[in-house]
């Protein structure tokens, strides 16, 4: 009855291969830079959704969705989460100055999951929102800012008190 013994320990053992062979696989397929865009758009655009597809997929953002507003425009403002890579949020601002007219507004990372970017969302009121001039945001726009320098400037817009404007 011995072989029963190590009959166990060749299981087990086999095993254990499967399972860090299992782990080292998950740690080669990594996570997408951008998990999910959620853009805002005027009725205009409504049309042209094939090639906004394109282009914010060449732009390195697949999972984007949008909505179209029925009247007007919608807020200049933008979202970003705490871990997209800053060459990623310079693309974000240029779509969104290219298609929202402007970026006039910024919202806290801390309202987003890590890898979320949001363009003219209405879903926040004047309390979460951080006005941004446009030397600030050239600021923002300068192609040697590293991720975690992007960020850090990002959260130091979005820090100080706002005075909520009176709409709520």
């Amino acid at each position: 009855m011995v072989f029963p013994r190590y009959l166990h320990t060749v299981i087990i053992a086999m095993c254990g291969c499967v399972m860090a062979a299992h782990a080292v696989a998950a740690e080669i397929v990594s996570a997408p830079v951008v998990s999910r865009v959620e853009v805002v758009l005027a009725s205009q655009y409504k049309n042209q959704v094939a090639a906004l597809t394109d282009e914010f997929a060449q732009a390195g953002m697949i999972n984007v969705h949008f909505q179209f507003v029925r009247q007007g425009q919608p807020p200049q403002n933008i979202g970003l989460g705490r871990e997209v890579p800053a060459d990623k949020a310079r693309e974000v601002i240029r779509l969104a100055l290219k298609y929202n007219l402007g970026v006039g507004i910024l919202l806290p990372e801390r309202l987003f999951p890590p890898r979320f970017v949001t363009i003219a969302s209405s879903n926040y009121d004047d309390t979460v929102e951080f006005p941004i001039d446009q030397a600030a945001l050239a600021r923002l726009q300068n192609q040697n800012l590293t991720t975690e320098e992007f960020h850090r400037l990002y959260r130091d817009l979005t820090s100080s008190r706002v005075e909520p404007k009176g709409r709520y």
